[in-house]
C-alpha cells in the first residue's frame, strides 16, 4: 500500500480492508490480523488497530471476523428495505428537489462503467439519495444500521444483475414526473426482484483465511 499524505494512515487501512470485504478478497469468516496485516503493510499495529474497530462498527467485523449474513438477516433486511425504501421514492416523487434529481442521473451514469468499485458506490448512493429525499431521519437511521448487509447483499446484485441500472432509470423517470404512485411500485419490485435473484443462487463455498 502506497501512503497518501492527505489521509490518515489508519483511514487509507480502512478504505483497503473495506474494499477487500466488499470485492469478496477478504472472505466471510476471514480473520484480521492486527500483527500480520500490520507486517504487511509496513505499519504499525495502532492504526491497523483502529482500522479494525472502524469495520466493526460498521456490522462488516465481527469479533475481528468478517462477517456472513445469515438468511435472517437478509430476509429481515429485505423486508425492511422494501418497505421504507418504497415509501422514500413515492415522498421523493413529491418532494425532491431538481439537484439531486440530476444527482441520480449522474449515479446512472456511473454504475453503467462496468467498474465494479465505481457501481458500487454509484448504486449505493442512488438508494441513499432517495432515502435522504423521504425527509424522515428514523428512516435514514433505520436503513443506516443496515449498511453492513446492504452493501454485502448489493455486491452479489452488481455483479448478476445486469439490469438494475435500467430499473433505477425507470425510478428515477417516475420520481422526475412526480408519479409516487409508480415510483413507489417500482423501487419495491427493484428491491424484491434483487432479493429473489440473490437467493436463487447457492453460494459457493470458499474455505476462510487469515489476512
Amino acid at each position: 500500500m502506497q501512503i497518501q499524505k492527505q489521509k490518515s494512515v489508519s483511514e487509507q487501512i480502512y478504505d483497503l480492508l473495506f474494499s477487500q470485504i466488499i470485492d469478496g478478497t477478504l472472505l466471510a469468516g476471514t480473520r484480521l490480523a492486527e500483527e500480520k496485516i500490520a507486517a504487511q503493510l509496513g505499519v504499525s499495529r495502532t492504526p491497523v488497530r483502529e482500522s479494525i474497530l472502524r469495520l466493526e462498527h460498521d456490522g462488516l467485523l465481527r469479533n475481528k471476523y468478517v462477517i456472513e449474513p445469515t438468511r435472517k438477516d437478509i430476509d429481515e433486511c429485505y423486508e425492511v428495505r422494501i418497505l421504507m425504501e418504497g415509501y422514500a421514492a413515492r415522498k421523493a416523487a413529491t418532494c425532491m428537489s431538481v439537484p439531486d434529481k440530476q444527482a441520480l442521473k449522474e449515479l446512472i451514469e456511473e454504475a453503467k462503467s462496468g467498474d465494479f468499485g465505481a457501481s458500487m458506490k454509484a448504486h449505493t448512493v442512488f438508494h441513499n439519495v432517495i432515502v435522504r429525499a423521504s425527509n424522515n431521519e428514523q428512516i435514514s437511521h433505520v436503513i443506516e444500521r443496515m449498511q453492513a448487509i446492504i452493501l454485502l447483499c448489493r455486491r452479489d446484485v452488481v455483479r448478476h444483475r445486469s439490469s438494475v441500472a435500467h430499473e433505477h432509470d425507470n425510478i428515477l423517470q417516475a420520481i422526475i414526473d412526480g408519479d409516487a404512485d409508480l415510483a413507489e411500485t417500482l423501487m419495491k419490485q427493484h428491491l424484491t426482484d434483487n432479493y429473489e435473484d440473490m437467493l436463487s443462487r447457492v453460494p459457493t463455498h470458499k474455505e476462510p483465511s487469515s489476512f
